[in-house]
């Protein structure tokens, strides 16, 4: 890495110098534009607006717009007589919980390294920083400009975390906000529930740029000579539902698979939702077996009450069986006498 500023941190009557470096880099590809025709890169002069003629960056100044066609041009040695030109001083200011920092204010991270014979009050600050659970919120001149920033530790090393300035910061101006609208408890359940089941330990490791990887294939293709292989589509997104609580319910489904969970249907942890359905349910069916137990006791008694009258015809079938045994032997007789 190169060194993009060198200065002092200031901690008290303690001085530390530091080198800064650029602790992210952008992983875009980048495109120069060509001519389509033969490739050639394209060219932009610097013309000047008023006499037509090209400009050399010599010649160019800073102009400030005050409105109606005028201009206030400031040159080099208009800013060389500001204080930050060459402040190259990192000033502790106080330090403060590092919760109490709105991340949306934190803009650019540089990592900082002891010059020198600094290390041993850069090793001093930093474990003195580490130890106390706070971040050191500072004021630093970068790039012609003073601005506000942190100072924590990461891996061991100091990191430099410039910040927004407080008016820099826009507030959010929608007529919604303006709204009284009302979440439903069911709603609010489902949802949390859908958090739950998305729930999970933050690896960036784990997340790519799946579309700067599929760029790079096609350069690769391209540079190669063969043909682009076409990644598989990704399922369609959803239409917007018109039934929250069933999207919230086909989302928890989802996630859940995604997860190799079993659906809430198959044995898996219920829903709030769907427990206190499952509830109701249960109470609808207990009153209804009684009910069809009710039913079914009159119907056992008329059983009950056919048997008798089934061994009443059973005894009246008896003498007939007697007397049909007894004209037996008398077919007999007949038998022997026309012999």
């Amino acid at each position: 890495m190169r060194a993009i500023w060198k200065g002092a941190v200031s901690f008290g009557l303690v001085s530390i110098g530091v080198k800064v470096y650029s602790a992210t880099e952008e992983k875009d590809i980048r495109f120069h534009q060509v001519h389509r025709e033969d490739g050639g890169r394209i060219r932009y002069k610097r013309t000047c607006s008023v006499c037509g003629e090209e400009v050399t960056y010599d010649d160019i100044a800073k102009g400030y717009d005050i409105g109606g066609g005028e201009m206030v041009i400031l040159t080099d040695s208009d800013f060389a007589d500001l204080p930050l030109s060459t402040s190259h001083a990192i000033d502790v200011l106080e330090f403060v919980p590092a919760e109490q920092v709105d991340p949306i204010l934190y803009n650019k991270a540089y990592f900082l390294e002891p010059e020198g014979s600094a290390t041993k009050p850069y090793v001093l600050l930093r474990d003195a920083l580490s130890d106390s659970e706070r971040v050191a919120i500072v004021k630093v001149a970068l790039r012609q400009r003073e601005q506000l920033a942190t100072l924590r530790v990461r891996e061991g090393v100091l990191l430099l975390n410039t910040m927004l300035w407080p008016d820099e910061i826009r507030r959010p101006d929608f007529g919604f906000l303006d709204e009284d609208l009302k979440v439903r408890p069911p709603e609010l359940a489902m949802a949390s529930s859908l958090i739950d089941s998305m729930a999970g330990e933050f690896e960036p490791d784990a997340f790519t740029d799946d579309y700067r990887a599929a760029l790079q294939e096609v350069i690769d293709a391209k540079v190669e000579g063969r043909e682009v292989v076409q990644p598989e589509e990704e399922e369609a997104a959803p239409a917007a539902a018109v039934d929250l609580m069933a999207a919230l319910k086909a989302s928890v489904e989802r996630a859940r698979a995604a997860r190799g969970e079993a659906p809430s249907g198959g044995g898996a942890e219920p829903t709030p939702i769907s427990s206190a359905r499952s509830a109701k349910k249960a109470a609808k069916k207990v009153p209804a077996r009684k009910t069809a137990e009710k039913k079914a006791e009159p119907a056992k008694k008329t059983a009950a009450k056919k048997t008798p009258a089934k061994k009443a015809a059973e005894k009246k079938a008896e003498p007939a069986r007697k007397t049909a045994a007894k004209k037996a032997p008398a077919k007999k007789t007949a038998a022997k006498k026309s012999a």
